[in-house]
């Protein structure tokens, strides 16, 4: 199922979330199981399945990161269980982070890591912004850097908070 034709959006990194909710609720209307108690049982289950797939994309494209993943994923740029590596200065960069720990607070280092999420978004703002480059095999690299960057400062937000 592509999740894209399913809300009837353009394949991007991004969708546009102000008509993501007014599309999910029109979907939903039309493919509700409870709207199909009358039917066969395969038309039943054909409508638990929409609807739960429905269900699927609206939660990705709700959230940033797992919509740059699916886009990825659906121009073959990322696969399940794919083992990156990321670029040696980032990985000392972090590593510098990480061993402050100790000296900061957490407020100090949501702060810092907010701050090189900022630096990062704003390298990929160009691609993001022109979707010409959606096909442009560096683009997509670089949005595909970007995307397991993402990643690993979200497991470091996510151990501050255990």
């Amino acid at each position: 199922m592509n999740y894209f034709e399913l809300f009837g959006l353009e394949p991007a990194p991004v969708v546009d979330k102000s008509k993501l909710s007014v599309k999910y609720f029109e979907l939903q209307k039309q493919n509700h199981p409870d709207f199909f108690l009358q039917d066969s049982e395969a038309e039943k289950e054909e409508a638990l399945e929409v609807s739960a797939n429905i269900n699927k994309a609206f939660n990705i494209f709700r959230n940033e990161i797992k919509t740059l993943e699916y886009f990825l994923e659906y121009k073959g740029f990322i696969k399940d269980g794919e083992k990156f590596e990321l670029p040696q200065d980032f990985l000392m960069e972090m590593m510098e982070l990480n061993e402050s720990f100790d000296e900061k607070d957490n407020e100090s280092i949501t702060a810092e890591l907010s701050e090189i999420n900022q630096q990062l978004s704003a390298e990929v703002k160009p691609i993001l912004a022109n979707t010409a480059l959606y096909n442009d095999v560096p683009s997509l690299e670089k949005l595909k850097e970007w995307y397991y960057k993402q990643k690993y400062l979200q497991r470091i937000l996510d151990r501050l908070s255990d």
